[in-house]
């Protein structure tokens, strides 16, 4: 069992940038693939970003290349979502998940655990 809690969320204006938090408790962190889901209002979750159990690979749906950085500390049981150059469209609420299994997209976009999310609005 894996709790997770988000954090850094926030109003901010179009170009800004946030770094959202995710904490992890529970057993054997370093052995999930981390990720990140967004929601926007209407609109289904979709994937967003994801890292392996160690760091080295990660993952990007196109809509978040180039702008979102994920990393993760596992000494810390933390997991980051660096958000830069945002756009009104990135307004959503923005979930922390974690997957057991291979390092596959299946993996990715279907995790074990999800947190409660944490609110990011762009203001134009």
């Amino acid at each position: 069992q894996v709790q997770l809690v988000e954090s850094g969320g926030g109003l901010v204006q179009t170009g800004g940038s946030l770094r959202l938090s995710c904490a992890a408790s529970g057993r054997a962190f370093s052995t999930y693939i981390m990720g990140w889901f967004r929601q926007a209002p209407g609109k289904e979750r979709e994937f967003v970003a994801a890292i392996n159990r160690n760091g080295g690979m990660t993952y990007y749906a196109d809509s978040a290349k180039g702008r979102f950085t994920i990393s993760r500390d596992n000494a810390k049981n933390m997991v980051y979502l660096q958000v830069n150059s945002l756009k009104p469209e990135d307004t959503a609420v923005y979930y922390c998940a974690a997957s057991s299994g291979m390092w596959t997209r299946s993996r990715m976009y279907n995790p074990d655990y999800r947190g409660q999310g944490t609110q990011v609005t762009v203001s134009s």
